[in-house]
């Protein structure tokens, strides 16, 4: 593998997909080497643009629906990915996060939270993708599950997920639960709705699966391991009430 003729086919606008593909490798390979010798990589847009000036424009996937198979294995991928980074990685991630949240205009920052805002507004009315996760999984197992039921107790809260059988509540708390998405106010009032919430069920002889949601994607991975989790204090359950003093129970779903 000639590195001098990698540098220059990359100077000359290949990208580092084709030159791997061409040198029977891959692309990762072909950026440490490109970096070794001091070439600066183009940035995503950058490369786009060169691939649509140069016409080859054409997504190989572009226009074809992923099967379930594919999918699964793209999670698989990026929750690896994520996994390996080690800790000066993840913090470079957030701080570069954190830094283009400072530089947006008032006027984006604004419109990115009302796109959170119905988002959750969306998610209250059809379910969030990990509530019909667990819904279609605890329906394959033969429970009966009913999403978003009122008036269980009092002061109109709205549960996540009803298990009847076994007088069981599942709850899927996003980040807005934990941190002050929409301001230190509205923070805490979740959380003060959320401990009286607790109260009030287990009063009422009801056991509750809380689940602390704080990645920020829901990959089929992520949905998996949740999916997992919850049938297993499930069939705890079923083959025995947990006592007043653990109907309670929270499972923390972090960042791999």
């Amino acid at each position: 593998m000639n590195e001098k003729d990698i540098i220059e086919r990359y100077l000359n606008n290949e990208s580092t997909y084709k030159i791997a593909e061409d040198l029977k490798t891959y692309a990762k390979k072909i950026e440490r080497i490109l970096m070794k010798n001091g070439i600066k990589l183009r940035t995503k847009s950058e490369a786009q643009k060169i691939a649509l000036e140069s016409g080859r424009n054409n997504h190989p996937t572009k226009g074809r629906k992923r099967n379930e198979k594919e999918k699964v294995k793209i999670s698989d991928g990026v929750h690896k990915k994520w996994r390996s980074m080690d800790d000066a990685q993840l913090q470079r991630i957030k701080n570069g996060a954190r830094e283009r949240w400072n530089k947006m205009s008032p006027e984006k920052k604004r419109l990115m939270q009302e796109m959170a805002g119905r988002a959750l507004h969306k998610t209250s009315k059809e379910g969030s993708k990990i509530e019909k996760s667990l819904q279609r999984m605890l329906t394959r197992l033969g429970y009966n599950v009913i999403m978003h039921k009122k008036n269980l107790v009092e002061g109109n809260f709205e549960i996540d997920l009803f298990l009847p059988e076994l007088n069981t509540i599942i709850e899927v708390d996003g980040p807005q639960h934990f941190i002050p998405l929409f301001g230190e106010e509205k923070l805490q009032e979740t959380i003060k709705m959320d401990s009286i919430k607790n109260g009030l069920l287990i009063s009422k002889g009801y056991c509750v699966i809380r689940i602390k949601y704080m990645k920020k994607s829901c990959s089929l991975k992520t949905q998996r391991t949740i999916c997992d989790l919850v049938e297993k204090h499930i069939k705890n359950i079923e083959a025995k009430t947990p006592s007043k003093n653990n109907r309670l129970i929270e499972l923390e779903i972090k960042n791999e």
